[in-house]
């Protein structure tokens, strides 16, 4: 056996790595197009240069060389839609990365309205929702050819439907808790008489035993010689003590 082999990076690198302005400028493709990250847009990109390189080399070629390749790289831009088949060298110079994404099965299964939003459509093609000749495909950057493009449709049940059930089962489930709930805080007058019945009658309860328990209290006292009624703590001060005292001898005496 060999030595296993190194795969090959399929993407150029931007030169400034850390410009604001082209950071800005993939991150607003980034998110018009649902792309994953970044790479996907450097591939896209890397796929336009070497395109417009070769363009550029046919210019440099004789005219009879030059037309049998420039014909060659007209219908391979053409069979995916890009261009037209009578287009020429400045079409392809003129191309821009925005007309490759469009033309990736994410973005035209989101056009043709199988997804609500693009994101969601990289959802279904990842999932397998999505097939293009009646062929699953869980790849969202195939390039869609022409011929391929009114054959797109769904694989299987539509998932749309599927979720759309979820979402009527989740909220029955929902409605059902609700009233659950309400329910639950609410009581019925019948429970609310028995309840306040059952709290009047423990207050009963407790009123008799404490009487009980007084009528306990003042017996030991007349059995101990003590006075049934206990004398409340006076709040007078020692002068007004010592006054009543002189009030009494004063009356004693006369």
């Amino acid at each position: 056996m060999g030595d296993i082999k190194k795969r090959k990076r399929k993407f150029d690198t931007p030169a400034k790595r850390w410009d604001k302005g082209r950071i800005d400028s993939e991150r607003g493709v980034k998110n018009r197009f649902g792309l994953k990250n970044k790479r996907e847009l450097w591939k896209t990109e890397t796929f336009l240069r070497k395109k417009k390189e070769d363009a550029r080399k046919l210019l440099a070629m004789e005219p009879e060389q030059r037309e049998k390749r420039e014909k060659e790289l007209i219908d391979s831009l053409a069979k995916y839609g890009l261009l037209d088949e009578k287009a020429g060298i400045d079409d392809v110079l003129s191309m821009t990365t925005e007309s490759l994404l469009e033309r990736r099965l994410e973005t035209i299964a989101w056009r043709h309205g199988l997804a609500s939003t693009i994101k969601q459509a990289r959802q279904f093609i990842v999932h397998g929702h999505v097939a293009v000749k009646s062929k699953k495909v869980t790849i969202p950057s195939y390039m869609v050819k022409k011929d391929e493009e009114d054959k797109i449709g769904y694989y299987g049940t539509p998932p749309l439907v599927q979720e759309k059930k979820k979402r009527e089962i989740r909220k029955e489930m929902t409605d059902k808790e609700k009233l659950k709930k309400e329910f639950e805080k609410a009581v019925p007058p019948e429970e609310a008489g028995k309840k306040i019945a059952l709290l009047e009658e423990d207050a009963g309860k407790e009123e008799e035993e404490a009487e009980e328990e007084m009528e306990e209290e003042i017996k030991e006292a007349q059995a101990e010689g003590e006075p049934e009624e206990v004398e409340k703590e006076s709040d007078d001060t020692e002068e007004d003590v010592e006054e009543k005292e002189e009030t009494d001898e004063e009356e004693e005496g006369e």
